[in-house]
């Protein structure tokens, strides 16, 4: 079992927190202050965006953020020394979010190599293909790491269930249609797809896009889910024109939802 889905498992409380930021944003000095801090307040594993180019998956703000750190010279090979720096002086296991190409760009087998050697125990590729997903799956094996799938609404029946039958522990399951981003309402019939998603498995079920903030935390730690990812919301405190306040903003925003998932109350 890998690190993602044993942490998971492990929890005296009802659901993870997984916060997302993105690698560089605003700077490559912030997201390691940023790291520590959301290891340090509370965050059970922690997700972290490699800058992309053409991120189809996120929303304005996550885009925005991969803009500001590709300007800022953010690239792979940056990350991985952040990684190797931090490796060990983070508690909560690492889950890296890329597109695909970047794993083709740099081959598949030396991406995942080098990942796994800088501490990453999870990885996240909203547009893999699932008929290409085998090989990854083989080398992550190997490697320790775990390849987290997508399942959305829209998904066949099929789809789903072969989903669920390649993945390795935990599933993710997309609480929206469309890109990820600040909203106000998680859909309402979200509950009753996540239920759907349990009665097929006893496997790992994460959610997340489009949750940020702490009513929408409220309601879903109803559920039967085993964890929470939200990412714009962390995103965005880091987009304060002042570092230090947007680094304070996240460890706030950080503490209260944490404080949410260990004390829910009525939703």
């Amino acid at each position: 079992m890998s690190r993602v889905s044993s942490t998971l498992r492990s929890l005296p409380y009802s659901c993870g927190l997984i916060p997302f930021i993105t690698a560089g944003n605003p700077d490559i000095v912030s997201t390691e202050k940023a790291l520590k801090i959301l290891d340090s307040c509370g965050a059970d594993i922690i997700e972290i965006g490699l800058p992309y180019s053409d991120p189809l998956a996120d929303g304005p703000v996550i885009q925005q953020a991969s803009k500001q750190a590709l300007s800022q010279g953010m690239n792979f090979d940056m990350l991985l020394s952040l990684l190797h720096k931090i490796n060990g002086h983070i508690r909560a296991p690492l889950v890296m979010f890329t597109y695909y190409n970047p794993l083709i760009a740099r081959g598949i087998l030396s991406f995942l190599t080098e990942i796994a050697a800088a501490g990453i125990t999870g990885i996240i590729i909203p547009d893999l293909p699932l008929e290409e997903a085998d090989y990854i799956l083989d080398i992550c094996n190997n490697l320790s790491i775990e390849l987290i799938l997508l399942v959305t609404p829209t998904s066949s029946k099929n789809r789903i269930d072969r989903i669920i039958s390649k993945s390795q522990g935990v599933i993710y399951v997309v609480s929206s249609t469309g890109v990820t981003g600040l909203r106000d309402q998680i859909n309402k019939n979200m509950q009753e797809f996540v239920a759907s998603i349990r009665k097929k498995t006893d496997k790992l079920i994460i959610l997340g896009f489009g949750i940020s903030q702490e009513k929408h935390v409220r309601q879903i730690v109803q559920w039967e889910v085993d964890g929470i990812v939200i990412g714009s919301a962390f995103v965005n405190c880091l987009a304060d024109t002042s570092v230090d306040n947007g680094l304070e903003k996240l460890k706030s925003f950080c503490t209260s939802v944490k404080n949410v998932i260990m004390h829910p109350g009525p939703c």
